[in-house]
């Protein structure tokens, strides 16, 4: 550790190592592309940081010391493991450059995502693309912390520090099982009728979910606690299909089970439903390359 505070100046010791090698301080200082009188200075101060003398000045040029040649040895390891270093860095930079971290909502993700990914794929076919899926609210944690290089939501809510920018449309839609009263009622529901009801729901921070209640929420102050808060659409699927509730999903997530009859829409005339699908990027920057190629793709 003494060695790391005393030495910060990685251009001294190459220029030390290269006198050593070269026998001349001023062969070294061509080699460094600096002056003999500047590359005289540095070396004075490499040697008062270090606290020994390192070189010897004869009428041929210049020799180590007997400390000078166990900080040659030492420095010439030093310096191959800083640039092992240097080349492992630039090998990650560039296998990062051809990255592109995604994060998505579970509806983007399953239902929309893979159809943009696989047309970048057509043109960018060498670029590595990486996905987290998780609700919207840690979509946007996980761009505002730098773990995506882009994210896709599906709430109406964004986290400051973000910029949005819509890319595609959606319905929400009001699902029971075939069972359930709502089905054979023969008339449609009323917002009053829904609001009032414990629903089935996805758990806190559920892009779904928010604009659910957001909608809701423009009609009727007061609504009920959801009757289940489960943490996929799959499970909420389920448990309206085993007859737990109601639930109000994605048009997108129910289309098999609307179309076999193991769910009936319930229609409500007089409430917005529908939503935005979002990406979303650093208010500080605009998207990365990879992300800025994405983005033209689901526009």
């Amino acid at each position: 550790m003494a060695t790391t505070r005393r030495v910060r100046d990685l251009g001294r010791l190459e220029l030390f190592v290269a006198v050593v090698e070269l026998g001349s301080l001023s062969r070294a200082a061509a080699r460094q592309g600096i002056s003999q009188p500047s590359a005289s200075v540095a070396i004075a101060r490499l040697e008062r940081q270090l606290g020994v003398a390192l070189l010897r000045r004869t009428s041929t040029g210049s020799v180590a010391t007997e400390h000078g040649k166990r900080v040659y040895d030492c420095a010439r390891t030093f310096l191959a493991a800083a640039d092992a270093l240097e080349d492992a860095l630039d090998g990650l930079a560039a296998h990062r450059d051809r990255r592109l971290d995604i994060a998505a909502s579970y509806t983007v993700a399953e239902y929309v995502l893979p159809q943009w990914l696989t047309a970048m794929r057509r043109s960018d076919a060498d670029v590595e693309l990486r996905v987290a899926v998780d609700n919207s609210t840690q979509v946007m944690n996980r761009v505002l912390n730098g773990d995506a290089d882009i994210g896709f939501v599906e709430g109406d809510d964004i986290a400051h520090g973000l910029t949005a920018e819509a890319v595609g449309e959606d319905d929400l839609v009001v699902v029971v099982s075939s069972a359930h009263p709502w089905s054979m009622i023969g008339r449609p529901l009323s917002i009053s009728e829904l609001a009032s009801t414990r629903l089935v729901t996805r758990e806190a921070g559920s892009g779904t979910r928010e604009v659910a209640e957001h909608r809701l929420a423009e009609h009727c102050s007061d609504t009920p606690a959801p009757l289940l808060e489960l943490g996929s659409t799959t499970t909420v699927k389920k448990a309206v299909i085993d007859g737990a509730g109601p639930a109000i999903m994605s048009r997108l997530t129910v289309e098999a089970e609307l179309a076999d009859g193991r769910l009936r829409e319930v229609t409500v005339p007089g409430i917005d439903l529908r939503r935005t699908f979002r990406a979303v990027w650093p208010a500080t920057s605009g998207p990365p390359p990879w992300a800025d190629r994405l983005l033209r793709v689901c526009r």
